[in-house]
C-alpha cells in the first residue's frame, strides 16, 4: 500500500472540492475549479472479481521462480494495485459505457481521466482534433433486454436518423419476399446481413411496411465474434431510406433471436447522428526538479475509446486504468526523466489521436522521448491468453521492449514473455513510424498475437466477462518496473 501523503486517487473520492492544477488546452491554459462529474463513483468494492493476494517478495502466479527485485522495483511492486485500478475501470465501462471517438461519451471519459490526473498533481492537457461523423443507435425493450450486454448498435448514415420507433419484432431470416409473414406493417424486422444484398434487403423491408431493419451479422469462426456495425447503403446516399437501419453484434443477435423464440416482444430503436466531432487526447506529465524543460521523457500510454457497443473493459479500459494507477504510484518517486502519460482518443478509427499527437511534436520534442510503453488489452480473463506479447511495429527490439523483458526476468515471468514480434495496429505504431522507441504490451493467445479473446470488440467486453485482476496486477508490475527503471536511468 502506498502510504505517502499525496492526494488520494481512489475512484470513490475523485471529486473533491478545491482548485485543480493548471490544465492546458490547444487554445491556451486556464485555472479552473475541479468539475464534479455527473456520474456516481462507487470504487471497486462492488465488483464480482477477486483481488490478487501476494506480497512483493512472493512468487507470482504463473511465474517460474520467486522474484529477484531491485530496490527500485520494490518501490513500484509494493504500491501498484489492480484492485484500485478496477474502480476506475468500473466508471469507464459501467457509468460511461462505450466511448465512441468524438461523441459526448468519449468526452465524458476524457474529462474523468483528466480530473483524476489533475488530482494526482500532474500538469494535464486536453489535445483536441477533428474526427469523422458517427451514426449510432440504441435498442431497448419492455421488459428490458438482457442487462449483461450493452445494447448500443450502429446506425446507417443513409437511413432515418435522430428518430425513435417501436414495434413488434419479426424475424424474416434471409429477408427474401417469401420469408416475410403476411403483414409486417409497423413491425421491426430482424434480417440476416449479406453485404452484397443489403440494399435489396432494405428495399424489401420498406416495401412491406416495416418500421425498422435490424441487420444480424453472420457468426465468425470462434474465438472471433462479429461486432456491431453501421450499415452503409451507398445507393441511398442522395435519397435516404425512410426507416432506421441498424447493425448489431453477434452476441446481440443471438440474444434477440432467443428472446423472440421464447415469446413475442416489442423493440424500440433510437438512432442518432453525431456530426462535427472533436476527439481528445489526454496528456499528463511530471518533470524532475532539474532541467524540467529539457529532461528525457518516458511515456506510458493507452487508448480510452471503444468500438460501437463495446464497454471496452479490456480494449482498452485495462490499459487506461493501468496508466492511472501508475500515475498514482510514480508521482511520488524520484526520477531523472519527465514521466508523461498519453491517453489516446479515436484509436479505433485508425490510431487517429496518437498520430495527431506525434505529428504536432517538433523534432526536438520527439528526440526527448526515450521510450513509449503502450498498453492495449492488458487484463483479459480468457484462459488461452497465457502469453504476454512484446509487439514492435518494425519487429525490432528497442528500449521499451528491452526494459519490459528485463523486468519480466526480475519478476520471474520471462518464460511467459514473447520474443519481440512484428505487429502494429496500436498506438505504438504512431511513434515507431517516426523513429521513437515504442512497443505495445498485451496478454494474448500463446500461438499468435492475432489470437484475441472472444469478447474482443463486442458488447461482452465487460469486467465480469473479460477482465482478470491477476493479469492486470502482473501488467502493472511489468510496466511499472520497466518504466521506472527507464525514468531513473534515461
Amino acid at each position: 500500500m502506498d502510504t505517502s501523503a499525496a492526494p488520494s486517487s481512489d475512484p470513490s473520492a475523485v471529486t473533491p472540492t478545491g482548485t485543480a492544477p493548471t490544465r492546458d488546452t490547444s487554445s491556451g491554459s486556464f485555472l479552473s475549479r475541479r468539475r464534479a462529474l455527473a456520474i456516481g463513483l462507487g470504487g471497486a468494492a462492488g465488483l464480482a472479481v477477486a483481488a490478487p493476494a501476494w506480497a512483493v517478495t512472493d512468487q507470482r502466479p504463473g511465474s517460474t521462480r520467486p522474484p529477484s527485485l531491485h530496490a527500485s522495483d520494490r518501490l513500484v511492486a509494493s504500491r501498484v494495485s489492480a484492485w484500485r485500478a478496477l474502480g476506475h475501470l468500473r466508471v469507464l465501462t459501467e457509468r460511461i459505457g462505450p466511448r465512441i471517438g468524438g461523441t459526448a461519451s468519449e468526452r465524458t471519459a476524457a474529462d474523468y481521466l483528466a480530473d483524476v490526473l489533475d488530482d494526482l498533481g500532474y500538469r494535464t492537457t486536453l489535445q483536441p482534433f477533428a474526427v469523422a461523423d458517427k451514426f449510432l443507435a440504441q435498442l431497448s425493450s419492455r421488459p428490458g433486454l438482457p442487462s449483461d450486454l450493452n445494447w448500443q448498435v450502429g446506425a446507417s448514415p443513409h437511413a432515418a436518423l435522430d428518430t425513435r420507433v417501436s414495434g413488434r419484432v419479426v424475424d424474416v431470416k434471409a429477408g427474401t419476399p417469401a420469408d416475410y409473414p403476411q403483414d409486417v406493417t409497423g413491425k421491426i424486422v430482424l434480417v440476416d446481413y449479406v453485404a452484397a444484398q443489403r440494399e435489396a434487403l432494405v428495399a424489401t423491408a420498406v416495401a412491406k411496411g416495416a418500421a425498422a431493419v435490424v441487420f444480424l451479422p453472420a457468426d465468425l469462426v470462434e474465438p472471433r465474434r462479429a461486432s456491431a456495425f453501421a450499415p452503409t447503403l451507398p445507393g441511398s446516399a442522395t435519397s435516404p431510406v425512410p426507416i432506421p437501419v441498424v447493425g448489431v453484434a453477434q452476441a446481440q443477435k443471438h440474444r434477440l433471436r432467443e428472446r423472440l423464440a421464447a415469446r413475442p416482444f416489442t423493440l424500440t430503436v433510437s438512432t442518432s447522428a453525431h456530426q462535427g466531432l472533436t476527439s481528445h487526447n489526454v496528456l499528463a506529465e511530471r518533470s524532475p526538479r532539474r532541467h524540467a524543460s529539457t529532461s528525457p521523457v518516458v511515456m506510458v500510454s493507452a487508448h480510452y475509446d471503444t468500438v460501437i457497443g463495446a464497454p471496452g473493459a479490456n480494449d482498452d479500459g485495462s490499459g487506461t486504468v493501468l496508466c492511472l494507477e501508475l500515475a498514482r504510484v510514480l508521482r511520488s518517486l524520484p526520477t531523472d526523466a519527465t514521466i508523461r502519460f498519453g491517453l489516446w482518443g479515436s484509436e479505433e478509427q485508425g490510431l487517429i489521436g496518437s498520430r495527431y499527437h506525434v505529428a504536432q511534436l517538433p523534432q526536438a520534442e520527439r528526440d526527448r522521448i526515450v521510450a513509449v510503453y503502450q498498453n492495449d488489452m492488458v487484463a483479459t480473463s480468457w484462459d488461452p491468453a497465457t502469453r504476454y506479447w512484446l509487439l514492435s511495429f518494425d519487429g525490432l527490439a528497442n528500449r521499451a521492449t528491452n526494459e519490459v523483458a528485463a523486468a519480466a526476468t526480475r519478476l520471474g515471468y520471462d518464460p511467459r514473455i514473447s520474443p519481440v514480434t512484428l505487429r502494429g495496429s496500436s498506438d505504438h505504431q504512431s511513434f515507431q513510424e517516426v523513429g521513437i522507441a515504442s512497443a505495445n504490451f498485451s496478454w494474448r493467445g500463446e500461438e499468435s498475437p492475432a489470437l484475441l479473446e472472444p469478447p474482443y470488440h463486442s458488447p461482452e467486453d465487460t469486467i465480469e466477462k473479460n477482465v482478470s485482476v491477476e493479469r492486470l496486477q502482473v501488467s502493472l508490475e511489468l510496466i511499472g518496473c520497466a518504466a521506472y527503471a527507464t525514468a531513473r536511468n534515461p
